[in-house]
């Protein structure tokens, strides 16, 4: 006599992986600053940082998979002092993002870019592609792993699974966040001769993913 349905034993498991990975992409930071009493001067100073930064990025070509400007701020600083509003200083900045693939390329360009007047470098953050491997990996191993568990289970209560009913990928709340990347800043009004390159080892990446899954069971004989 075969059950409805509806009176068939269910069972629900959670399937979990984690691939750890190198990383494909590194990305850094740079922020440049340039100040004065003369707004105009000041801007033409940014400028011309903005500009020497930009150029020597692109100069790793071949290494790099995107440049992007940020927030850029020209902001006037009044004096403390008196009634009136005078100007002290103007005080501007821009932000940069560059991001490599070219990992030998890496340490050798945050140098020079650090080495440049007023300039700001922070990172790397390292990161994988959404297209990486290490991905799909995960949730197929996900999925192994929640069909693995059911049949334990299954097992244990004397019986097979029958079907599967449902497949959730929803990510759940309580879900760790992973270690924060390693960073660094430094920043460098001028110096004289070239720096040598930073030795920058990237940092392992993890690929997680998460399924819940729910199957049928042939009724057991407890």
């Amino acid at each position: 006599m075969t059950l409805p349905d509806t009176s068939r034993p269910r069972l629900t498991v959670r399937g979990e992986a984690h691939v750890e990975t190198a990383p494909d992409l590194a990305r850094i930071g740079i922020t440049l600053t340039a100040r004065g009493t003369d707004r105009r001067a000041t801007l033409a100073d940014l400028a011309r940082r903005n500009d020497a930064a930009v150029a020597l990025v692109r100069e790793y070509g071949p290494a790099l998979d995107a440049l992007e400007t940020g927030p850029l701020t020209l902001a006037p600083e009044l004096t403390r002092r008196g009634r009136g509003e005078h100007v002290r200083t103007h005080h501007g900045t821009v932000h940069l993002t560059a991001t490599l693939t070219d990992f030998t390329a890496l340490g050798e360009l945050t140098t020079r870019l650090a080495d440049l007047d007023l300039t700001r470098v922070d990172g790397p953050w390292w990161s994988l592609r959404p297209t990486s491997p290490a991905h799909s990996e995960a949730r197929h191993q996900a999925v192994q792993d929640a069909v693995q568990r059911a049949r334990d289970y299954a097992h244990a209560l004397g019986t097979r699974l029958d079907a599967l009913l449902e497949l959730d990928t929803t990510t759940p709340d309580h879900t760790p966040f992973g270690a924060p990347a390693s960073r660094m800043a430094f920043a460098t009004e001028s110096a004289e001769g070239a720096p040598p390159p930073l030795d920058l080892q990237p940092q392992r990446q993890t690929a997680s993913a998460y399924v819940t899954a729910r199957f049928g069971l042939h009724p057991p004989s407890l």
